[in-house]
């Protein structure tokens, strides 16, 4: 008797369409020819964009770019002092792209510091806003790491602070795995601590021999292809597709993403479980 095995073929870790972007990526593009960078992406067969500016575009013009090339907005990335002084202004625009975040990437604070009091505000603020684009306008506020927040409180840091202190119901997160990884935390472990709280990821990978610290800032040069760098990619996307992540955005801020982005997303379509 003859035993035939059968290999079964494991699955790719994020499917072609969970494969997103951040318009930060091609600023420099969009700054320039709206229309053109979307094809351009498009043609890297992205369909999910994260827009932090609207590139001289109403909202309502740029929604339409995007449905003409069957692609969508599902997070609009605006600055703290907009969220807090603009909120309706905010969410009529994020309303009019489809999308279903408004994220943040910043608390106004020093350079190289970061207050209690500094987050402490920041919780109220999120608390309060949050509240007030899910009750009036349906959308959800998430609050995307910069570095800078993991600086030492209590028996964690004021990240941890933000976290624990922020209402599940109106204030979700965006993790930036490199603005972990820098200051000296494992993506990892957060994904698993705080799972649910995180709706999406940006995807970025840091330069090998790179120290890190708690500026929040390095050299844009040292973001490189990912799989290339020094972040364990594959163990991040396991641990983001347990927590339930839903969202995976391609940020690269250095001047090589005509280079660098297409190697990141054969990498991405590569790895399997």
């Amino acid at each position: 008797m003859v035993f035939v095995i059968l290999a079964c073929d494991s699955q790719t870790i994020l499917s072609p369409n969970e494969i997103g972007m951040v318009s930060y990526t091609y600023r420099n593009e969009f700054a320039n020819d709206v229309p053109s960078t979307l094809d351009k992406i498009r043609q890297l067969g992205v369909v999910d964009m994260e827009f932090s500016n609207l590139f001289g575009q109403s909202a309502q013009s740029l929604r339409k770019l995007l449905d003409d090339r069957e692609m969508s907005c599902s997070s609009f990335g605006v600055s703290y002092d907009d969220l807090v002084n603009k909120t309706s202004e905010v969410a009529e625009n994020a309303n009019a792209l489809g999308a279903k975040y408004v994220r943040v990437a910043s608390i106004p604070h020093e350079r190289g510091s970061f207050t209690l009091e500094e987050a402490q505000k920041a919780v109220a603020d999120f608390n309060r806003v949050g509240k007030a684009l899910k009750d009036k306008y349906g959308l959800m506020f998430i609050y995307h790491n910069h570095g800078f927040e993991f600086h030492p409180y209590g028996d964690g840091t004021l990240y941890d602070y933000i976290v624990n202190n922020t209402d599940p119901d109106y204030v979700s997160f965006e993790l930036d795995i490199l603005w972990a990884f820098f200051p000296g935390f494992d993506p990892v472990e957060l994904l698993e601590k705080y799972g649910p709280r995180y709706k999406a990821l940006h995807l970025k990978d840091l330069k090998k021999g790179i120290e890190g610290n708690l500026s929040g800032g390095t050299n844009k040069e040292n973001d490189v292809a990912l799989g290339t760098g020094q972040i364990d990619i594959p163990a991040i996307l396991k641990a983001a597709k347990s927590a339930g992540v839903a969202h995976y955005y391609i940020e690269d801020e250095s001047d090589r993403v005509d280079e660098q982005v297409p190697q990141s997303i054969a990498y991405l379509k590569s790895l399997r479980t």
